[in-house]
């Protein structure tokens, strides 16, 4: 009896204890926490593989280097993607002026002096630039033994896509960035159109 005394009067002793320590409300002192981050990075794009060809069908090695070059339907443009560098076109002939409504008239000439120019003979999009017209002076974009690249059909190669539309025309773009451009004879933009 004694035994169950003791044990009832500890633990009314501990039940007091607790009971004293409980209130009804929690006061934090601490700072709030901070708001999660917020990317201001936009996602890279998403791209479909449904019209997809095989890359391996348009690989040329040129000059000990492996590029994957197309020409167009009507045989006037050249293009290529140049893994891990960039992608551009050139009319088939390689030299001549670039030959689209709109284009700028001359650019800056890379083999010339400060403040020199050229006539563009290209539409070039880097790996890590915009899109833009320039004034090559090798026949980069070019091979005589391009395969076509089907209408509606896109060639995707490390990181770079492009694709030839009967309406839009040519197309290409840094996958990772979703920078590119879209031309034809008739007037060009440095946005790139994906095939519908």
């Amino acid at each position: 009896m004694k035994a169950c005394l003791v044990v009832c009067a500890i633990v009314g002793a501990a039940a007091s204890a607790l009971s004293g320590c409980a209130s009804g409300s929690v006061i934090n002192t601490d700072d709030a926490a901070p708001p999660p981050a917020v990317s201001t990075t936009a996602p890279p794009p998403v791209f479909g593989t449904a019209h997809l060809v095989n890359a391996a069908d348009y690989a040329l090695d040129v000059d000990g280097r492996k590029g994957y070059y197309f020409s167009t339907p009507s045989g006037r443009w050249r293009c290529a993607i140049l893994p891990r560098d960039r992608a551009g076109c050139q009319q088939a002939d390689g030299t001549s002026a670039i030959g689209v409504t709109g284009a700028p008239t001359e650019v800056p000439d890379p083999a010339g002096e400060t403040g020199q120019t050229a006539t563009p003979n290209a539409l070039v999009l880097d790996q890590d630039t915009d899109a833009h017209f320039a004034a090559l002076a090798e026949r980069d974009f070019t091979q005589s033994e391009a395969v076509v690249l089907p209408f509606g059909s896109v060639l995707a190669v490390a990181g770079f896509r492009c694709n030839v539309q009967e309406q839009s025309g040519v197309s290409c773009v840094r996958e990772l960035t979703g920078r590119g451009f879209t031309f034809s004879a008739e007037g060009y933009t440095l946005h790139y159109t994906d095939v519908p």
